[in-house]
């Protein structure tokens, strides 16, 4: 299984805001560190900011900030929200599978148990898990400067 870029982006973007709290991190600033594209990083950015899971602060010293607790920020809930229906093949969705065998495949049965303990793996796992304040990725983000991100971090 492949988590999608758009995944891959929301999740640099919550992880990025929650090493940088309380002060807030811009779209710009987030793009130009992790070397990746600033629209689509906006997009990420836009829907978590729907669902909650930041707030945009507008002005001068605005930007992106947590809207609740990086604790209470759950991988597997975010990773619901930005692959969407999470079909991993044509055969999950009744409505458009052309699989003959769909009816009685033990595959289907087989994948949505991987699935759920997939996300289930996931959903142990808060923002705060990933971004533990005494880590590499929070002294990167806090106090060595941009480009310094995309570097190798070094062995604990």
């Amino acid at each position: 299984m492949r988590l999608t870029n758009f995944s891959n982006y929301a999740l640099r973007v919550l992880m990025y805001a929650a090493a940088k709290h309380p002060a807030p991190a811009t779209v710009p600033e987030i793009a130009q560190a992790h070397g990746i594209s600033y629209n689509h990083l906006k997009k990420a950015a836009a829907s978590l900011c729907g669902a909650g899971y930041l707030d945009a602060v507008r002005g001068r010293r605005g930007g992106l900030r947590l809207a609740r607790p990086a604790a209470t920020i759950v991988v597997g809930d975010v990773i619901r929200l930005t692959e969407g229906g999470l079909t991993l093949v044509e055969c999950f969705d009744p409505q458009t599978t052309t699989c003959p065998m769909s009816s009685g495949c033990q595959l289907q049965t087989a994948l949505h148990e991987a699935l759920r303990a997939f996300l289930a793996v996931l959903d142990t796992y808060t923002l705060a898990d990933l971004v533990d304040r005494s880590s590499a990725l929070s002294q990167l983000v806090s106090g060595l400067g941009l480009e310094d991100i995309r570097q190798p971090m070094p062995a604990a």
